[in-house]
């Protein structure tokens, strides 16, 4: 055994039942010194599971490809292994931990022999924040050694602070043969640990991320009076300096990454507004002693998809991955040994190598160059906007919580909830309609609560029931809101420009919070009166305006009955649906009739 960074008897035996279950040959601590991470970037180009690109283009940025079969999370196989069935709930997997550990145990035993264990101690969050939290994930992939190096805080530094406490999460990652019919992503909330075998892309094997970072916290948090929100953080910066922060959830492909490095419209950054991002992905809150709700991001990195990134849809992205990246199942462009994605520009290379790792000319092909679900895990230091709130231990105060969704019709361009509790309502029937792009049938409503549907890891009911809890802890509450960027006109257009124009409604949402701003009652919720929607530099009439703003009573009665048939499955038969959000929708569908 190699020597060890820590003395934590807890920490050491966890290791030791994996070395005895996988059999590796040796066991690496990673103790965050630049010099073992250069060393194990070395190895790892010399077994060719790393490219080196261009240095004086892209400096310190390799490229990486993983087996296609082996390309995404994989939800189907991803479980929540609570002692009782009923506390995962119905929108979990379930396993019992009892055939969750012998069924994983038969495929994890000497799944190492001829390899290396790395020991990666880690800190979600800044380092000694009362908000972070510690864990050790045992791999045997420098793939993920050098992610999580990125991703999150490494080394002796973690187990310092973590000291002999056992309140550290256990990782254990196997790569085994990628084998799909063997992939398994368990969690074992009451036990604190993650395992992972047979895949080795990031979103399944970078257990700090979802695993941890939601689904683990999640329950964490409920024990211990926080939350873990799949939520960016956003500042923005007021032209006397004041900055206020929200926090936003979106499912995907509903522009979160986009608005969390939003760039101001002309009109504002004259006027001398400023975006600052704290995080794209993931929140931690926690109530303060002064009474208010505040968040970190627990991420280092982003960990972002690379197609549709650009200069225009996403500039400050971009430019996040101009150095020290790591780019997964993108195409290598052979003529300037750089990388290359669909939605980057209008110029696909001719000479150049896709995903697969198969020739590829970007002007012939029908192949994709870079996998739909390709990535780049870059700093977050990277980011030209990043906030200089990031590594603050206590945390950003949260002004507003924005829910959103992808809506043709029923969701007007923002409405403000009434209160916390009809807040929680709007959250918890957030929704988007299926795309073009998306499998199977097009405008099919898919709820899903805080965007957290597949990361909570607890029974949603609870879930739900925490967030209610939670708001009689929050002296100063966030005001909560909810947008629809994704609004069709009659012509089945995108009626609102979107990009950085969403600022335009981010400040209506904060002059709300200061409420300098009066606002319009209907069924829903409250609405912005028209002439206080800065439309300033758009070509947007007033009367456009008004139909993003048109709450339609017809189409909201038939949206209750779709809530009532989700929150029918949320009760599970077992009335677990909190009865304050029964109580907010009845009160919704009597606003309706009158």
């Amino acid at each position: 055994m190699a020597v060890n960074l820590t003395a934590n008897k807890k920490v050491l035996d966890f290791i030791d039942e994996s070395v005895k279950l996988t059999k590796p040959d040796k066991v690496v601590w990673i103790d965050g010194n630049k010099a073992q991470l250069d060393a194990l970037t070395k190895e790892s180009l010399a077994k060719g599971e790393l490219i080196k690109l261009n240095e004086e283009l892209l400096p310190g940025c390799y490229l990486h490809r993983t087996k296609i079969n082996d390309v995404a999370r994989v939800e189907h196989r991803t479980f929540i292994c609570s002692r009782k069935k009923e506390d995962s709930g119905p929108t979990n997997n379930w396993m019992s931990p009892k055939d969750a550990y012998a069924k994983l145990s038969e495929i994890y035993d000497g799944s190492m022999k001829g390899k290396t264990m790395y020991v990666i101690p880690y800190s979600m969050g800044a380092i000694g924040s009362e908000f972070s939290k510690v864990g050790i994930e045992l791999t045997d992939s420098i793939y993920v050694v050098l992610n999580m190096n990125i991703m999150t805080r490494i080394g002796k530094k973690c187990l310092d602070v973590l000291g002999d406490s056992n309140d550290f999460v256990r990782g254990l990652h196997a790569t085994a043969d990628i084998d799909e019919e063997k992939r398994y992503i368990c969690h074992f909330p009451e036990d604190n640990t993650i395992w992972s075998v047979n895949s080795a892309y990031g979103g399944n094997v970078l257990l700090g991320k979802k695993c941890f970072a939601l689904r683990i916290a999640s329950y964490q948090g409920k024990n211990e009076g926080w939350m873990a929100e799949h939520m960016l953080i956003l500042g923005i910066q007021k032209p006397n300096g004041d900055t206020k922060y929200l926090t936003a959830a979106f499912p995907s492909a509903c522009g979160k990454t986009n608005l969390a490095m939003l760039i101001p419209p002309e009109v504002y950054t004259k006027k001398g507004y400023k975006v600052w991002t704290v995080g794209d992905d993931i929140a931690w809150l926690r109530v303060g002693a002064d009474g208010q709700l505040y968040a970190i991001n627990p991420e280092y990195g982003f960990f972002g998809v690379a197609p549709g990134t650009n200069v225009k849809s996403n500039p400050n992205a971009l430019a996040s991955t101009k150095k020290n990246t790591i780019f997964t199942n993108v195409a290598l462009n052979l003529d300037n040994n750089t990388v290359w994605w669909e939605g980057l520009d209008k110029n696909p290379p001719v000479n150049a190598i896709d995903w697969k790792g198969n020739p590829w000319n970007g002007k012939t092909s029908a192949e994709k160059g870079a996998h739909p679900n390709s990535r780049f895990t870059a700093p977050a230091i990277n980011c030209p906007c990043v906030s200089s709130e990031f590594e603050n231990p206590k945390g950003v105060p949260i002004s507003a919580i924005v829910f959103g969704g992808r809506r043709a019709k029923t969701a007007p361009l923002v409405y403000q909830a009434t209160s916390w509790e009809n807040g929680v309502f709007v959250g918890s029937i957030m929704a988007s309609e299926t795309t073009a792009a998306a499998a199977g049938a097009v405008g099919v409503v898919r709820r899903d609560p805080m965007a957290m549907l597949p990361f909570i890891g607890y029974h949603i009911g609870d879930y739900l029931n925490h967030w209610l809890e939670m708001g009689k802890k929050i002296k100063k509450q966030p005001k909560i809101f909810n947008v629809n960027w994704f609004r069709l006109d009659d012509n089945g257009n995108f009626a609102w420009p979107g990009f950085g124009d969403n600022l335009r409604i981010l400040d209506w949402i904060l002059q709300r919070c200061e409420e300098t701003v009066d606002a319009v009652e209907t069924p829903i919720g409250y609405l912005p009166k028209p002439e206080d929607i800065n439309l300033d530099g758009t070509d947007i009439t007033k009367d456009a305006l008004s139909k993003l703003l048109d709450v339609d009573n017809a189409v909201w009665a038939q949206e209750t009955a779709g809530i009532e048939e989700f929150y029918t499955k949320i009760d599970d038969g077992a009335s677990k649906l909190p009865k304050a959000l029964k109580k907010e929708l009845d009160g919704l569908k009597a606003r309706l009739k009158k």
